[in-house]
């Protein structure tokens, strides 16, 4: 039996649970706690959560895209792939290790995504980034967690909230995409992104290509009222700490 060997720890910033960064053979693992979170092998949905995305956004030459969570990269080297030379990508994440990690161990798996020219990497909460400019993306991908019931943090559920999709709504361009990677469905979680504005779609997608477990894709586009209807579904956005994985 090839043995699990631990690479590194890395500390989450206000929490006392930490990440941890596993090799087996060539595969690698992150988990925290007893519980894995991602695995190398197990990108699937990861990266159909980009490409589905960015799929939307093949009219804009110059997409500005932001991406929440880092993980393993797969889901940022997807998306580079899928938009053209001129676009940009914001990556926010809060964990320093996890950016470590993709620029030594773990950067080979997507590429080296990190060195692309049109990447920023962001050490940052994804929510505050969001509270930042209005109209600011054209797609705004969302790898946080375990979805919208935390497990890392459960102060990454007001990403998921209504106050989080309406600051969501208001950070995309008219047009624009959220995307949410989740482990599972939950009905609650669509009826909150009908409720703020967007056209919702939910993807049934593999873990691992035709393989694997399903896991949940929500592709919500930012659809401006008609002139003259009002904005009431628009709340104006509060502030308050999140955090990404």
């Amino acid at each position: 039996m090839i043995p699990r060997i631990l690479i590194d720890t890395a500390e989450i910033p206000g929490e006392s649970k930490k990440l941890s960064l596993y090799r087996r053979g060539s595969e690698f693992s992150i988990s925290i706690g007893t519980q894995e979170l991602m695995n190398s092998r197990v990108n699937g949905s990861e990266k159909a959560l980009a490409e589905l995305a960015c799929q939307k956004l093949s009219n804009r030459s110059q997409a500005n895209v932001l991406i929440g969570g880092l993980g393993m990269g797969f889901t940022l080297g997807t998306a580079l792939n899928e938009i053209g030379p001129a676009s940009k990508v914001v990556v926010a994440e809060l964990v320093p290790g996890v950016i470590e990690w993709s620029r030594g161990p773990l950067a080979g798996l997507a590429g080296a995504p990190l060195k692309d020219r049109r990447v920023t990497v962001r050490e940052i909460d994804v929510g505050a980034i969001l509270l930042e400019k209005p109209a600011a993306y054209d797609a705004i991908i969302l790898d946080v967690d375990n979805g919208p019931s935390g497990l890392t943090h459960k102060d990454n559920d007001r990403l998921y909230s209504m106050e989080g999709l309406f600051i969501a709504f208001s950070a995309l361009r008219s047009g624009g995409v959220l995307a949410v990677w989740s482990a599972g469905q939950d009905r609650a979680f669509s009826k909150r992104l009908h409720k703020a504005g967007f056209k919702v779609e939910e993807l049934r997608v593999r873990a691992n290509g035709s393989r694997g477990a399903r896991q949940i894709i929500w592709l919500a586009t930012k659809v401006e009222p008609a002139l003259g209807a009002p904005y009431g579904r628009q709340a104006r956005p509060g502030r308050g700490k999140r955090r990404n994985r």
